[in-house]
């Protein structure tokens, strides 16, 4: 399925300008780069701009496709390897603290006050894992990658993607664990 899909993104854009490839990857895949980013940097302003550096650097390496992966799934790769590149980097570890606040704390008041409805509060959830265990998980349940594919994404065995995938359950497991949900 996925080498026909590849095959047809590749028909669209074999004809296009290199501007005009651009401009349908962003359409395409631009609220994906942006979520994946979000879910690796936790804040929507540095998503976006990660979005903008990765689509920068496609444009700039367009012409060094090889066609060997879905435009997707260089694009992820390009987005997973940027947020890592921002978490290693002096600013985003100094971060202020109001962030944290606004992003943790006040969705936290909202669960406790029966307002988040169960998707909501799954996200929330998967958001607070570890790294290691969140990537696998958005990859593979919101983004539908297999679990080879994520590895050749993260440059890891697939067996530490079954295992980052097993612990990252247990995690959710264990966060969910007398939480009651008013229908």
């Amino acid at each position: 399925m996925i080498e026909k899909f590849k095959n047809n993104e590749s028909t669209v854009l074999n004809h296009l300008s290199q501007e005009e490839k651009l401009a349908w990857l962003m359409k395409e895949y631009g609220n994906e780069v942006i979520r994946i980013a979000y879910t690796y940097l936790k804040q929507e302003q540095l998503a976006e701009d990660v979005a903008q550096d990765v689509f920068i650097k496609c444009y700039e390496k367009l012409d060094t496709f090889r066609n060997e992966s879905s435009y997707k799934t260089w694009l992820i790769s390009i987005t997973v390897n940027k947020c890592k590149d921002v978490l290693k980097s002096w600013s985003y570890r100094n971060l202020v603290i109001t962030d944290f606040i606004r992003e943790y704390l006040i969705p936290y008041n909202k669960v406790q006050q029966g307002l988040v409805d169960k998707k909501e509060l799954l996200s929330n959830k998967v958001i607070e894992l570890p790294l290691k265990l969140r990537e696998v998980m958005i990859l593979y349940y919101y983004q539908e990658f297999t679990i080879e594919e994520i590895s050749d994404l993260l440059g890891v065995n697939p067996t530490t993607v079954r295992t980052r995938m097993h612990r990252g359950r247990l995690k959710l497991e264990e966060s969910f664990k007398g939480v009651s949900f008013h229908e």
